[in-house]
């Protein structure tokens, strides 16, 4: 899904700067506590991390960029506890009206699946063995397919159908696409993928490496 979280390699928006040594986890306490709540709000929806990931690329421009990095967190547990039936829609907005002494009337309680959703792996964590053996080998040139599936994906925008090198093969990991949908997990190997600079942007770009994690079903034989 070309979702707005799917910004990385795009033009405009100025450099990245990555942490301090010294930063704290958290900057503000409210913003270890929207963490819990995410974290929560995905259990108590029956949702797993990467529905999780795609509830965030699903937010609106003023959800996601307006409110910071733990804003976006704070919106996509609500989308989950409502697309999960825990909440009404618009039940967070009538009680912060009522906390604010001007109510309105609350939604009706909003219908339960008769199934909750598996939220969790069959497995403790990602990583996952497989019996088949990897597609390609470390060195070997692929190309990413030029795809732009409807759902959620770890295949970034700026990456695709573009060809690179392996640079290490990955154990085999859940597959998110499917994943996120409550596909099932269909592990797959990771590779590290290394592209030129001028491959993914031009030849007008500076001279540097990406190196990204891209699953198998990503990838094909490139020349």
């Amino acid at each position: 899904m070309d979702g707005i979280a799917d910004m990385g390699g795009t033009p405009g928006w100025g450099p990245v700067h990555p942490p301090r040594a010294d930063e704290p986890v958290f900057a503000e306490p409210w913003q270890g506590r929207a963490t819990a709540l995410a974290i929560l709000a995905g259990r108590l929806a029956g949702r797993n991390l990467d529905a999780f990931r795609h509830a965030v690329e699903r937010l609106d421009r003023a959800a996601y960029l307006d409110q910071g990095y733990f804003g976006r967190w704070l919106n996509a547990a609500e989308l989950m506890l409502v697309e999960g039936g825990v909440l009404a829609p618009g039940e967070i907005d009538a009680r912060a009206r009522d906390l604010r002494d001007r109510p309105v009337e609350a939604p009706p309680e909003p219908a339960r699946p008769d199934a909750p959703a598996p939220a969790w792996p069959a497995g403790p964590g990602s990583l996952r063995t497989i019996e088949a053996a990897p597609a390609f080998a470390v060195g070997q040139r692929v190309r990413t397919r030029n795809i732009s599936p409807p759902g959620h994906t770890r295949l970034p925008r700026y990456a695709r159908g573009h060809t690179g090198v392996v640079e290490v093969v990955q154990p085999a990991a859940v597959f998110p696409d499917t994943h996120a949908h409550f596909q099932g997990e269909h592990p797959q190997y990771v590779y590290s993928v290394r592209f030129d600079s001028h491959e993914l942007w031009g030849e007008d770009a500076d001279s540097f490496a990406v190196t990204a994690e891209l699953f198998e079903d990503y990838l094909e034989a490139g020349s």
